[in-house]
């Protein structure tokens, strides 16, 4: 294979310790290297001439007055997969382990050619100072960087909050939590969550948590603390609220005349400096218990009394740097919670309420947090634009014939109102939007119009554009004009900021500025092959993010990939974008809403894609040049229109090579049902476009999520047969 040999036939092997001993034994002439696997090597079968990979864009356009073309001697080599998401013994690799499609071919009639295995490869460090590293680019293509806290533990950016019951204390626990929390921390980098108590026992949280709140005098199940505790062996951060839960070295002591009493607090900060501060008591204190706390931490606090009761501790936690701050006042009720008893209670806590969030984001920023929090920006008006003077007459012909009297088209969602200009006056609000018609006055520092046209290469998709600076979310902007519009006019919507990000399922969806933001319609004929398999749509999506990155000229060693079902990474360590569709048939034709956000200049809230070019070009030695949203959204567009040709085309058979060249999880061991379920192989997608994994039986089966939010890949289940 590595001197152009095409192999014919890829089988699963698992060669064990013992097998390998008996090689070596029987091929002691040759080299070692042959008998081991070597982390800088890769072996991969080479797409077919006529596959995606040929439609290489030998020849991009520009990207403004600089150009996207790279070092001609830019490295080359093959294309080394990895494996997916790194968790709590849940996810494995397998050396040797290679992924056969043929196999799934032979066994589920799937239409996968193969699959091929790479070995791990050495995977760069990003640095923690992204300040450095482009000078000489170009004023408005260097992209900008703040000062803010970058997240480096490559978890998602979520902050879950356990409160116990479901009871109606406990979901008034969950609100009071999260509004304080939410004033606290950047919006643009971390996500508040509910975490109840079924999904703590059962789903895998922890690999997608940066923060564990735990906020209930409830007692925590057993089970439920050894999963807590786990999490901070793990090197998680945990802060408890008036909790209940507490860890070696400390038991929580009730002291029942300080409950619900306003005492003073003496907090000590991290730099030692003194915070006093009027506090609601839990009426619990820390007092010394079983066990030896693995050392005391900077912050700590104790009531301002003779006794000096310790109402606040912060305890280091195992051996990878987990730790916990535990505390027994209310930080988290503002003053005019109902537990505050009296006016002159309610007149201290008000007095130090600036207090009590100094202390709050002190606590938050001890624990690894940005609590820089900026206020939400004002919603904008749209722009229609349209990509081509040739489809300009016919949009404003049936924009006119389909607007009722006051020039608005309304939805279930929200109305629009087409106007020919904007002045301050016009209101904007999440339901009704105002939509400006003449493209004279667009201008946009975070859009360059004229650089989405020039790499917009499409025969329908992404022609018609509702763009706004800033905008709720773009999977509604659609919703009144995706059915009636003709499909030729290919709408899209593009924003620079969302104040409603939507995500799988509930999930929220942070939409910093230098995020990539975009809902695109698509529209797929009910009998047609990718209309018979819709699902492959997401896989589409994200695969076409990839693939206009990589195939500009230099970029191809740009390690960016696709993780089932719908996510962009940075090799197997960071999510870096992802994919949302909705879609509805009506009569013969599904109408597919595809919502998109990939991070191209923003190093929050996890990695960008500048990023991984400036750690390439430290590297390598290059001078490839950071990329813009613009660009990239015109040149995904354009991407996904081939894809979809092709699928329709030769069907899944004609874009699963290019899918598996991308993807993570070449060699991949996950387990089914939970973290101690049977052990199984990811070896490809059947032709729905679900995972099929190789059993320890030696069967090939189909495995779908188990509806969790936080990794699709864990808990994977054999749906049942009918």
């Amino acid at each position: 294979m590595a001197n152009g040999l095409i192999p014919q036939k890829i089988v699963s092997v698992y060669l064990r310790d013992s097998a390998l001993k008996e090689l070596k034994g029987q091929a002691s002439d040759l080299p070692a290297q042959l008998l081991q696997p070597d982390p800088e090597s890769s072996v991969e079968r080479n797409p077919e001439p006529d596959t995606m990979e040929s439609n290489g864009w030998e020849d991009p356009r520009s990207l403004g007055s600089t150009s996207t073309r790279g070092p001609g001697g830019a490295p080359g080599g093959g294309e080394p997969a990895v494996d997916g998401d790194r968790g709590a013994g849940s996810v494995e690799h397998c050396p040797l382990h290679l992924s056969s499609c043929h196999e799934c071919l032979e066994l589920e009639n799937s239409t996968i050619e193969s699959v091929r295995f790479a070995s791990a490869e050495n995977i760069p460090d990003l640095p923690y100072d992204y300040s450095g590293g482009l000078e000489g680019l170009d004023d408005d293509l260097r992209p900008e960087r703040d000062e803010r806290r970058v997240n480096v533990t490559g978890k998602a950016p979520n902050i879950l909050l356990y409160v116990g019951s479901d009871s109606r204390d406990g979901l008034d626990r969950l609100q009071q939590v999260r509004s304080a929390l939410a004033d606290c921390v950047d919006t643009d980098c971390y996500t508040l969550y509910h975490l109840p108590l079924e999904s703590a026992l059962r789903d895998p949280w922890a690999d997608n948590c940066l923060l564990l709140v735990i906020a209930t005098a409830e007692p925590v199940p057993e089970d439920l603390c050894r999963r807590f505790t786990a999490y901070l062996s793990q090197g998680g951060k945990l802060l408890a609220l008036a909790a209940s839960f507490t860890l070696p070295g400390f038991r929580v002591t009730s002291k029942a005349p300080l409950r619900d009493t306003v005492q003073t607090l003496v907090f000590c900060k991290a730099d030692g400096s003194p915070v006093r501060l009027s506090v609601l008591s839990s009426g619990c204190v820390y007092e010394e218990g079983p066990g030896e706390p693995l050392g005391p931490g900077k912050l700590r606090g104790h009531l301002d009394s003779e006794d000096g009761d310790r109402l606040l501790v912060q305890v280091p936690f195992g051996t990878h740097g987990g730790e916990a701050v535990l505390c027994q006042v209310h930080l988290e009720l503002p003053p005019s919670s109902p537990a505050v008893q009296t006016q002159e209670d309610f007149n201290l806590l008000k007095s130090s309420n600036f207090k009590r969030y100094e202390v709050l984001m002190e606590i938050l920023t001890t624990l690894g947090l940005s609590c820089d929090a900026k206020p939400a920006p004002a919603l904008t008006p749209l722009y229609l634009l349209s990509a081509t003077e040739e489809i300009r007459d016919p949009l404003m012909q049936w924009l006119g014939k389909h607007v009722d009297p006051e020039g608005v088209i309304t939805s279930s969602k929200l109305s629009l109102k087409f106007i020919s200009s904007y002045t301050s006056e016009i209101e904007i609000t999440p339901s009704a939007i105002p939509v400006v018609t003449d493209m004279e006055s667009f201008s946009s520092e975070n859009f360059n119009f004229e650089i989405y046209q020039q790499n917009l290469q499409t025969r329908k998709l992404g022609k018609v554009i509702l763009f706004a600076e800033v905008t709720p979310t773009t999977m509604s902007l659609l919703d009144g004009l995706m059915f009636e519009m003709p499909q030729e006019m290919g709408l899209i919507a593009i924003a620079v900021r969302q104040t409603q990000g939507k995500g799988r399922g509930k999930n929220a969806w942070l939409s910093p500025l230098g995020c990539a933001l975009s809902t695109l319609l698509v529209c797929i004929p009910l009998r047609s092959p990718l209309g018979q398999r819709i699902p492959f749509v997401q896989h589409l999506m994200s695969l076409a993010v990839v693939e206009a990155v990589r195939t500009i000229p230099g970029y191809q060693d740009i390690n960016l990939r696709v993780k089932w079902p719908n996510d962009i990474y940075y090799s197997d360590l960071m999510k870096l974008g992802g994919v949302l569709v909705n879609s509805t048939l009506m009569r013969e034709t599904f109408y597919i809403l595809i919502g998109c956000g990939f991070n191209v200049t923003n190093s929050n809230p996890t990695v960008c894609i500048n990023d991984l070019i400036t750690e390439y070009n430290k590297e390598h030695g290059a001078e490839l040049q950071p990329l813009r949203a613009d660009y990239l959204i015109a040149r995904t567009a354009t991407v996904l229109e081939k894809l979809i040709d092709t699928f329709q085309d030769q069907g899944p058979n004609g874009i699963l090579p290019l899918y598996y060249k991308y993807w993570v999880h070449s060699a991949q061991q996950v387990r089914l049902g939970s973290a101690e379920g049977p052990k199984v192989w990811i070896v490809g997608l059947d032709d729905s476009g679900f995972l099929l994994v190789h059993q320890e039986n030696g069967d090939v089966v189909t495995v779908h999520p188990d509806g969790n939010s936080f990794d699709m890949l864990r808990n994977l289940i054999v749906p049942k047969q009918r």
